[in-house]
């Protein structure tokens, strides 16, 4: 069994599942909102590493979404260890930009990520909280979603699982009101936004308290499956193999907590 973990496919995480989940934030916190709120103007940041991964996000007063052109400010990373070290507290960014992307960096950018931030550290009095519970957990769903195409499509033990699962739909659901679905096409992973029609497997946690629990670790999805708070239907190598890579996401994502 691989227990490495590649850089590479960490910073390709980090980049597109845990900053990927600041558009979610903007929706659902209000002191990101009000963060938001202080733009005079669309920025858009750009994240490199070099001879690595790279995203972009669009800023606006109101919203965060993937993507953007134009020239604006980016943060620069030497390597992928860089950009994991960076999100994990102990480095910084090499920050590029004018005056006005520097002010972006410090004033709106700092501020989101540490709200950010607050939600995916199980500890804190900002996930711990009843409603701060809630939004850690549709983060950390998102996050999951993202992140299985990102293990599935780049990572060694990934795509080996990712090979032996046929073409079609894989839900991510918690209750009846929401939903993730993952398409696998040619033994490659995207998250795939029209729910229309049945997906061929899916994984139905029965509330956000469950999801929760076992996205964090707090609650073993094997004690879940016995007691029915955790449910599985469908093609059965597509679920499997769809948890082995959700496995793997873990130990990704469980090294970004720690």
């Amino acid at each position: 069994m691989l227990t490495e973990l590649d850089d590479r496919v960490h910073a390709a995480i980090n980049l597109h599942a845990v900053l990927g989940a600041l558009p979610r934030l903007a929706e659902l916190d209000s002191a990101a909102a009000a963060v938001l709120g202080t733009l005079d103007r669309d920025v858009t940041l750009t994240l490199s590493v070099l001879g690595g991964p790279e995203a972009r996000y669009t800023f606006t007063p109101t919203s965060i979404r993937p993507g953007g052109r134009g020239v604006g400010p980016r943060l620069l990373f030497t390597s992928s260890a860089h950009l994991n070290a960076v999100l994990g507290g102990t480095a910084k960014p090499i920050p590029l930009g004018g005056p006005a992307g520097i002010r972006f960096l410090t004033k709106q950018f700092a501020p989101l990520s540490e709200i950010l931030a607050g939600y995916l550290q199980p500890a804190s009095a900002q996930a711990e909280s009843e409603d701060g519970a809630d939004i850690a957990t549709l983060l950390a769903l998102h996050i999951s979603a993202v992140a299985i195409t990102v293990v599935g499509n780049e990572d060694v033990s990934g795509k080996f699982s990712a090979e032996h699962m046929p073409d079609g739909d894989f839900d991510l659901e918690v209750g009846e009101d929401i939903r993730y679905r993952l398409e696998v096409k040619d033994h490659r992973l995207r998250v795939d936004h029209d729910l229309t029609g049945s997906p061929r497997a899916a994984l139905r946690f029965a509330d956000l308290g469950v999801a929760g629990a076992i996205l964090s670790g707090q609650d073993s999805a094997l004690a879940c499956m016995c007691d029915g708070r955790l449910t599985m239907r469908g093609f059965v190598p597509l679920i499997d193999n769809a948890n082995r890579i959700l496995d793997r996401v873990g130990a990704y994502l469980g090294a970004h907590r720690s």
